[in-house]
């Protein structure tokens, strides 16, 4: 019987030549990923292990980026926390202050991560990593506190769902797009503890940047991970930055799959996803005029070059409403220092916008951005949950950067194809 990619990998990562859905399992990890919000924690249940040193410290990531430039008190303590024991294990990946970036964003540039890995991170959106070819997933931080020790991760082989894209895309149509459209045609139990492996004619023609903003939303779907062929593409943003050797696994022409789901693109629009579910997608141009207060362009689903440069392109020549507070957050120094090469940070200044250093910041209600009662953001986040980015009495829209941009300009929620 044929096997998945998703199949493949981790059998290699636990010495078998097979494994099927279902099937508990014990693989070693490639890269074990987690923040200055979960670092704590699991760095406390690997302490209570009584090992002396971590499994390797060359693969171990911990990127302080969630509550930072610290906001209080209480992320300063966590930080040091974390610095310390970063410091004390001598682990090669530690990101902090001028170095940090969005985690997400941060290790597929720095090429920690590379296909056919095996990635655990204590933060659900690790399922990212998926657009290079690897198993990635969310776990918890005792999750990743015995990883720590031991270098494996416990987990069930999840099935698989295979969705296959075919049509031209529309103006302005994205990964972000695809992926909001997807998950309110299936539901965010659309693929409880599934793998969505993204396939197709259309996806083979989207860039690295669309990839990783849909496997980063698996898990809104309720995936356990999402995940993309290796390809040209892949391979071309692979190769400059690899910090290591990686082998390639593809999917089996015979192999099975819990369903198989095809979606024309061409009947795609640029959608938003209304509250309080990313279920709740529609087209932007049919969504009633809804007034807002605030547009965040950021995250580790949308704070690329590639989406900073579709941002500005809108607001070029443009000024933002002066009703609505627009942030700008580069999610990696890199991102930020090409904006400023290009000239797009000029343009967010002089349209009216707020730039902020690299943070996770208000995608959880973090900070720069926290939203008050009764307040409308449209933000390029991955999240619409209640009092997701601030008051429980606030309501936060998903959507791509063309459309937080469109919305900005008009100050209210906009298709950007009306936009002149």
């Amino acid at each position: 019987m044929g096997q998945t990619i998703t199949e493949k990998i981790l059998a290699a990562h636990c010495g078998k030549k097979v494994v099927v859905p279902g099937e508990f399992i014990e693989p070693k990890v490639d890269i074990s990923l987690s923040n200055d919000v979960t670092a704590p924690l699991a760095i406390k249940e690997y302490l209570k292990t009584g090992k002396k040193h971590v499994f390797d410290k060359n693969k171990i990531a911990l990127v302080m980026d969630h509550f930072t430039p610290n906001k209080d008190i209480k992320s300063a303590e966590n930080v040091k926390f974390v610095r310390e024991f970063a410091k004390k294990e001598k682990i090669k990946h530690y990101y902090e202050g001028g170095n940090v970036g969005i985690e997400h964003a941060l290790l597929p540039e720095k090429g920690i991560v590379v296909p056919g890995d095996i990635v655990i991170g204590a933060d659900s959106h690790t399922c990212t990593y998926g657009a290079l070819g690897a198993f990635s997933t969310g776990v918890g931080s005792t999750d990743i506190g015995a990883s720590l020790a031991t270098g494996k991760v416990w987990l069930k082989v999840p099935q698989t769902i295979k969705f296959v894209y075919k049509g031209k895309l529309n103006k302005f149509v994205s990964g972000k797009d695809l992926i909001l459209y997807t998950i309110g045609k299936i539901g965010v139990d659309g693929a409880l503890y599934q793998t969505m492996e993204f396939t197709g004619e259309t996806v083979k023609k989207l860039k690295m940047a669309d990839r990783l903003t849909m496997a980063n939303m698996a898990i809104e779907a309720g995936g356990k991970s999402g995940i993309f062929p290796v390809d040209k593409i892949t391979l071309d943003y692979v190769s400059k930055r690899a910090l290591r050797k990686f082998k390639v696994y593809e999917s089996d022409k015979d192999a099975k799959y819990a369903n198989v789901i095809e979606i024309d693109c061409s009947k795609i629009y640029p959608q938003v996803s209304l509250p309080f579910l990313p279920e709740n997608a529609k087209a932007a141009k049919s969504v009633k005029k809804t007034y807002i207060d605030q547009v965040v362009i950021g995250s580790c689903t949308n704070g690329r070059i590639e989406d900073l440069r579709v941002a500005a392109a809108i607001l070029k020549g443009k000024k933002v409403n002066s009703n609505v507070r627009t942030i700008i957050i580069p999610a990696t120094p890199q991102v930020y220092a090409d904006a400023l090469k290009e000239g797009l940070m000029k343009i967010f200044i002089e349209a009216g916008a707020i730039i902020s250093a690299p943070t996770c910041g208000p995608c959880l209600g973090g900070h720069m951005g926290v939203l008050a009662n009764g307040e409308k953001c449209v933000s390029t986040t991955n999240r619409n949950f209640v009092g997701r980015m601030g008051n429980t009495k606030s309501e936060l829209f998903l959507a791509s950067p063309a459309v937080a941009a469109a919305s900005a300009i008009k100050g209210y929620i906009a298709d950007p194809t009306t936009i002149k």
